[in-house]
């Protein structure tokens, strides 16, 4: 695949997407967790020691004024940990992950075969619940800590949640993901091909077969790729033309959502099949046009549970700048880089 643009100036957007996001008073969640992973993408990709230091200042700040109780959620602040810890060798934050790694493996709640149930709060907020989020947040953070410290229980048990997220929530009928699953009643409740649950699902697959040594010994993996690429046979065919996606991928009145459409073309570009690189190069344009100058990520849809229904979806605000907009940007935008930099 080969994109059409300037590596200087996705750095430039880069830049002043990292400076707005570091400058946001984002608490120790998820929306911190997705956003600082972005950053840390930033890092590896432009080295820029700045974007590494200011993280340190914050983690170092929030440890001082207290961390919150774990859940799935607040684990995706573990993503920024890695990072920092590959860096500095600081056993702080080693301890912290590795903190968060008890929680995901021996007290999370978790259902049917062993899997992990989507947690928002110290309380059971969604009974037996799988949710595409929680790949990103909990089973991705599992899967690169696995690889980091060479174990492979954790390595493991990050790929048996990716094939029962998968069996629970891809339709194989349109290769498109639900946003939920009940496991009480059986159900995918409102049954909504929600953009941004197919975002967390397509950008996670795509790193599994980058972030993991030789991925091919693997079974489970191959079921990812292959669910990778039927998701992403049905995404194209869904795509604007102004390179975004729909809220709601299959409804057309819904509106253009920019943190779904960083994450799935980040997907595309990063699992580099050059059949996709019109629809990546789209997206690119679509997502820069909705970037503003000081490095606001525009038009991302507000957090969104389950809804009942498809208005639910439709009414979730677009108004303000969210961590996980500014963190899927950044995912997107980097590999935009490293692909130039492949060609």
């Amino acid at each position: 695949m080969k994109l059409n643009t300037s590596t200087n100036e996705l750095k430039s957007t880069i830049d002043r997407v990292v400076d707005y996001t570091l400058g946001m008073d984002l608490t120790w969640d998820w929306p911190c967790g997705v956003a600082y992973y972005g950053v840390s993408r930033a890092f590896e990709v432009t080295g820029e020691q700045n974007y590494l230091d200011r993280m340190a200042s914050f983690c170092d700040e929030y440890i001082e004024a207290g961390l919150p109780t774990w859940t799935v959620n607040t684990c995706a602040m573990g993503h920024m940990l890695v990072t920092l810890y590959e860096q500095t060798n600081d056993q702080k934050y080693l301890d912290l992950i590795m903190s968060k790694i008890d929680y995901i493996k021996n007290h999370a709640l978790r259902f049917g075969d062993h899997v992990l149930q989507h947690t928002v709060s110290a309380n059971n907020d969604f009974p037996e619940q799988c949710w595409a989020d929680t790949l990103f947040m909990a089973a991705y953070l599992e899967l690169r800590v696995g690889v980091m410290l060479e174990d492979k229980s954790l390595i493991d048990d990050a790929l048996h949640q990716y094939y029962w997220h998968i069996n629970y929530l891809q339709d194989e009928k349109t290769g498109l993901w639900y946003h939920g699953y009940n496991n009480v009643n059986k159900d995918h409740m409102s049954g909504m091909y929600w953009a941004r649950a197919n975002a967390w699902a397509a950008y996670t697959m795509s790193r599994v077969g980058k972030v993991l040594p030789q991925p091919y010994l693997y079974p489970n993996f191959m079921h990812v790729d292959s669910s990778l690429r039927d998701q992403l046979a049905a995404l194209k065919r869904l795509q604007r033309e102004d390179g975004l996606y729909g809220t709601v991928l299959d409804h057309a009145a819904s509106y253009g959502e920019v943190s779904a459409s960083a994450g799935i073309a980040a997907a595309m570009v990063t699992q580099n099949n050059p059949l996709h690189g019109k629809y990546a190069q789209k997206s690119l344009q679509g997502i820069l046009a909705n970037i503003a100058d000081n490095g606001r990520v525009l038009n991302v849809s507000a957090g969104t549970a389950v809804m009942n229904d498809i208005e639910g979806y439709l009414e979730i605000p677009k108004k303000w700048a969210q961590g996980w907009g500014q963190g899927l940007a950044l995912a997107f935008l980097t590999a935009a880089v490293e692909n130039g930099q492949r060609s």
